[in-house]
């Protein structure tokens, strides 16, 4: 028998950290070892029931797990850091649905990482827990402050490291993802379309509308909505429109930097679409001048950017709408209303 000491969890930061949160969460609410801890006798051999200890000990390159520590980790997962002899691993479990959701956002991660362009955690296993449900195992990086460097702001690095990304990240396959995953909780239907406009409207916005409909019987933004999905090409005329791989929620909780000061981003919903749907969360991501500076330096702005990017903005309303109920409703019905407006449809 090992002695692991386990530090128990005080959910004293929950709240800034929860995914419709629009502060920037700090280190310290992030990646959080609490003082009072306590030591519990548990065996760490191979052979006992814990699969995480034991992909950690037969595969994670370490022969002792010292510390399992719960840390802040939003309002869906538990997470967890494992403390070995040779490092730590980063640990998110969930006891109430299977694999499919780690398993989506494994190969996210993995596509991001293959860029080569921004630092993302690697995922290392994802599998059932015994007595039902799934847990992700990856990378452990610690988090730094965002500090200037070589004369660019954080900022500025972040938004070229992203327009790097979308630029190497493509796909032959049109738009869409290898896998259906989720954004938040809500599932993303990720199936490929050749058009961006029909997958937008289609797996996008449709299906939020359709959600609202059925949780809320919410007939006006549904029809609303569907109107405006039906009448809302001409938006892109003139728009060259390419597959880019999006991290696709990337806002303020879910941006970083390393211990080094570099970029990081995390907890992707991913697919490959159109590279402007990329701040369809902006709203809560505190992108600057310099950010979008650098961004479109890498990938030049198009004509009506900020015409369109409400109808990204709308998505993820919508989908706000669902997840925490009738707080989002009227920013959503607001920009469905200017569309029909300015679309005189």
């Amino acid at each position: 028998m090992e002695q692991i000491l386990l530090t128990p969890f005080i959910p004293r930061f929950c709240s800034t950290f929860s995914h419709h949160s629009a502060s920037k969460p700090t280190i310290q609410d992030r990646i959080l070892l609490f003082p009072t801890t306590r030591t519990i006798m548990c065996s760490t051999s191979v052979g006992g029931e814990d699969p995480i200890a034991q992909w950690i000990l037969t595969q994670g390159k370490t022969s002792k797990i010292i510390q399992i520590s719960p840390v802040a980790g939003g309002c869906i997962n538990h997470a967890y850091r494992y403390r070995t002899d040779s490092g730590s691993f980063f640990v998110k479990k969930n006891r109430s649905i299977g694999t499919a959701m780690f398993e989506g956002e494994a190969l996210g991660l993995r596509s991001m990482h293959s860029t080569n362009t921004i630092r993302v955690p690697q995922p290392f296993k994802v599998g059932e827990l015994p007595g039902g449900g799934s847990y992700i195992i990856m990378e452990f990086i610690e988090f730094g402050s965002s500090n200037s460097r070589d004369g660019q702001d954080s900022q500025s690095v972040l938004g070229r490291k992203l327009g790097d990304m979308h630029k190497a990240g493509k796909s032959e396959k049109g738009f869409g993802f290898a896998v259906q995953n989720t954004i938040g909780s809500t599932p993303q239907i990720n199936t490929w379309c050749s058009d961006w406009i029909e997958f937008y409207a289609e797996h996008r916005l449709g299906y939020q509308l359709n959600l609202a409909m059925e949780n809320f019987g919410d007939s006006a933004i549904y029809e609303k909505g569907l109107r405006l999905t039906k009448n809302m090409r001409p938006l892109f005329e003139g728009v060259l429109i390419e597959p880019c791989l999006l991290h696709g929620d990337l806002w303020s909780g879910n941006i970083s930097c390393d211990e080094n000061g570099e970029p990081l981003i995390l907890d992707p919903a991913c697919y490959y679409g159109h590279n402007e749907a990329e701040f369809g969360m902006s709203w809560c991501a505190g992108f600057g001048t310099s950010f979008y500076d650098s961004y479109f330096q890498v990938m030049p702005k198009q004509v009506g950017f900020h015409t369109r990017i409400g109808v990204y903005k709308l998505y993820h309303y919508l989908n706000h709408y669902n997840l925490f109920g009738s707080g989002y409703r009227s920013s959503a019905m607001s920009i469905i209303d200017d569309y029909l407006r300015m679309l005189h449809v």
